[in-house]
């Protein structure tokens, strides 16, 4: 099992400063969530910072977000199909996919195809993100198509995100032994609560500060010696200097360290 960090975990500072923090920390390598930023966008500079620090490309998150909308255009197949080019390129084992937004019609309707062929086409494992139901004006509003859950999807790998199922009222664990082998990421954080509790939104939380089970799924993956990417995906905006941001990251590793050394009773 290798402990990653995500890009994320340092935005809105650049990848430059997500490859030494992660080396400093020492995390494993680095998940590399692909934005606006051209650093982000091809496998040269990707590779330079790669060699620079020490740190391997885990996996690449594709640039799914509603802020990432004209990278690489706007049709989301050629972003999905030149994520896992780079990935492999880069020897990323895995992509990072959300599923579809529901008014992506065609690229919908068949997203569980291109997600497979896209994954035959490079060697790389193309994992779909569980997500969360979304809410507009306390009315519940279907958002993603399939659907925002992973688990009843017809595909081969998922990315378990615990920030995302607290949000959508889903036990971590729960999720994770009923994805079995399909479980092939995870991205490291935490919740305290539903999208029913107005106060809460996609917190992203140093792992152990919210209310998922993360140490208990962490130490079910050591016990069945599951080898995949765990990556933080932390969120440290409120960090006032680098000192503090480092402190979070530096709680978030100790902690995958404690528990993925640590089996499962």
């Amino acid at each position: 099992m290798r402990i990653g960090m995500g890009t994320t975990c340092v935005y809105p500072l650049g990848p430059e400063e997500a490859f030494r923090t992660a080396a400093e920390l020492g995390f494993d390598g680095v998940e590399v969530m692909v934005t606006r930023d051209d650093a982000t966008q091809a496998a040269a500079p990707l590779r330079a910072l790669s060699e620079r620090f020490g740190m391997p490309i885990l996996s690449i998150h594709a640039p799914v977000l509603l802020l990432t909308h004209f990278v690489w255009g706007r049709d989301p197949r050629v972003k999905l199909e030149r994520s896992a080019a780079l990935a492999a390129d880069l020897g990323a084992e895995t992509v990072v996919v959300h599923p579809p937004f529901r008014w992506q019609s065609g690229y919908a309707d068949d997203f569980l195809g291109i997600v497979r062929g896209t994954a035959a086409a490079s060697g790389v494992t193309v994992a779909v993100e569980n997500m969360f139901p979304w809410k507009v004006a306390g009315r519940s509003m279907a958002a993603y198509s399939p659907g925002w859950n992973p688990l009843g999807m017809d595909c081969d790998a998922v990315t378990l995100d615990f920030s995302h199922a607290a949000l959508s009222g889903v036990d971590g664990l729960r999720l994770a032994q009923e994805l079995g082998t399909r479980l092939s990421h995870v991205h490291l954080c935490d919740g305290s609560g539903t999208l029913d509790d107005s106060r809460v939104f996609d917190e992203h939380l140093v792992p152990g500060r919210g209310t998922q089970p993360v140490a208990e799924v962490l130490r079910l993956l050591a016990a069945t010696g599951w080898s995949g990417s765990v990556v933080a995906e932390v969120n440290t905006r409120k960090a006032r200097t680098r000192p503090e941001r480092l402190d979070l990251l530096r709680e978030t590793l100790e902690f995958a360290r404690e528990h993925s050394s640590a089996a499962a009773p």
